[in-house]
């Protein structure tokens, strides 16, 4: 797979085809976790080999790219937003017209919540409501595991943490610094069998290994969430995560300088349990996400072909075929 994936990558430099051609510079996201990492390679490879695009990849987070796009305009195309994340910031933009969803690139789409692994709920059955982890907090060893700085779901959390109380009941917050640390934190709880209590969502790595119970939050009530989204919000409140919703937008300057490419990215949706399963074979394969697009396109041609026009279906399968 690692000699498949070099040589598809040496292929990029072969020159476009001629109705191809006019596809110019692209410019898009590769969010901080490797499901978003996998959907831009695969992107990536297929606007490069199939449509002579030039593109380049700009690692960000959500809250980055949206602010990224409302004072630069750039770049162009925004993939795995995940719209309960965004706050009010995303939707300003479609208001204003500088942004607009073209897919749901997870379908049915992303869960998120809190979290505790199901051997623990099974020994303690109360620790599956947050009132029952707020009465005893040392059983979930007295830490929530927060999202990284620059996460969306850290300003959600932030909020939460607030309206429950949670440092109050005894309960330290701990910002892990990166997404690496905050699995890494699950991964070795789960293998002592130790406890953990934090966020985290899926379509994962952890979440398709490990056994994890979702803590109840309450209701999901849709104003408070909203309001959650918010880090300037005066009165947090208690609401669950809704199931989330998991985009692909473009700039609408994009969409009308490169109608084609806009076009296929309204069409690059994965099924989350495909994706589940190429991020298991991922961690597996200790392999990269460039690999892992690799196996996608070397495994799920039916899933992907459809996606594409014909001329760039063509392009495809003759790099595919000669590598």
């Amino acid at each position: 797979m690692r000699k498949l994936a070099i040589g598809l990558a040496a292929s990029a430099f072969i020159a476009p085809t001629a109705a191809n051609a006019e596809c110019g510079d692209v410019s898009i996201t590769e969010m901080n976790w490797a499901s978003a990492s996998v959907v831009t390679n695969v992107s990536k490879f297929i606007m490069e080999e199939g449509y002579g695009c030039n593109v380049t990849v700009v690692p960000s987070d959500t809250v980055p790219a949206v602010t990224s796009v409302a004072e630069n305009g750039e770049p162009d195309i925004v993939t795995e937003l995940w719209l309960n994340s965004t706050g009010d910031a995303y939707r300003r933009l479609e208001e204003q017209g500088k942004i607009e969803r073209v897919a749901e690139v997870l379908k049915p789409g992303g869960v998120e919540g809190w979290w505790i692994p199901t051997y623990l709920a099974e020994e303690h059955p109360q620790l599956t409501g947050i009132r029952g982890i707020m009465a005893s907090p040392g059983l979930v060893d007295s830490r929530f595991n927060n999202c990284p700085s620059g996460w969306g779901c850290r300003i959600v959390n932030d909020n939460l943490i607030t309206a429950f109380g949670i440092e109050d009941h005894g309960i330290e917050v701990f910002d892990h610094g990166s997404g690496e640390t905050l699995s890494t934190s699950m991964a070795a709880a789960y293998e002592n069998k130790e406890p953990w209590f934090g966020y985290y969502w899926g379509p994962t790595v952890p979440l398709g290994k490990y056994d994890m119970t979702r803590v109840d939050l309450g209701s999901y009530k849709e104003d408070v969430h909203a309001a959650n989204q918010n880090q300037d919000t005066a009165n947090p409140g208690v609401s669950d995560f809704p199931a989330a919703p998991v985009l692909t937008s473009v700039t609408t300057s994009f969409k009308e300088r490169e109608p084609e490419i806009a076009e296929l990215m309204s069409h690059v949706t994965f099924e989350t349990g495909t994706m589940s399963t190429v991020l298991a074979w991922m961690d597996e394969n200790n392999a990269s996400a460039e690999e892992a697009a690799v196996h996608y396109l070397t495994t799920y041609k039916d899933e992907w072909s459809g996606w594409l026009n014909d001329e760039a279906r063509k392009n495809l399968d003759a790099v595919l075929s000669s590598s």
